[in-house]
């Protein structure tokens, strides 16, 4: 096959579920899986630093934004692959990472992407898995900007730095208890 052929196919699915770092691996090794980057997105600012989306007030989100090839992985597999890495009831971000720019959001990039996105929500929502509501936001997708060099695939480069922050943040407890 032709590569440049193939890319014309691959579309791009971007979630934002609290600390990229740890919403890498989910998606990454599933087939149809071209590219997953740590990045961010939503904000008021070009070409955000990690310093300036970390404080807060640039209005990002910490997201990963994921190359996929539809014929081998649906967008409805991505997600529901994305709800179980997150707590879609926490306002204010994800576990022990706080503030605005740790909140779950679901950036579409296509009308059928936003359906999906929708109906996956009204899903949850309706499972009564959760007593409060599900305040997960569903927006159009912005300006993406790939996050530093170091935090791409940071998993990989620092394994033990990674489970040790992921092991701290409580959200394998939330999983285990949530979503299991």
């Amino acid at each position: 096959m032709n590569e440049e052929k193939d890319k014309d196919r691959y579309e791009k699915a971007t979630f934002a579920g609290g600390c990229f770092w740890c919403m890498v691996s989910p998606f990454e090794e599933q087939p149809g899986i071209i590219a997953v980057e740590s990045g961010y997105m939503g904000g008021h600012i070009e070409q955000p630093s990690y310093e300036q989306v970390k404080a807060g007030n640039s209005g990002h989100y910490e997201v990963v934004q994921i190359t996929f090839d539809p014929k081998l992985f649906s967008y409805q597999k991505l997600l529901s692959l994305y709800w179980p890495q997150i707590d879609p009831t926490d306002p204010d971000g994800q576990f022990a990472d706080r503030g605005p720019q740790y909140r779950t959001a679901i950036f579409y990039h296509t009308a059928e992407q936003k359906r999906l996105a929708q109906a996956s929500k009204e899903d949850i929502a309706a499972s009564g898995r959760f007593k409060k509501p599900i305040v997960t936001q569903i927006k159009e997708a912005a300006p993406f900007y790939r996050a530093e060099d170091y935090h791409q695939q940071f998993h990989k480069k620092k394994p033990a730095e990674y489970k040790q922050d992921r092991a701290q943040s409580g959200r394998d407890e939330f999983i285990k208890e949530n979503w299991r």
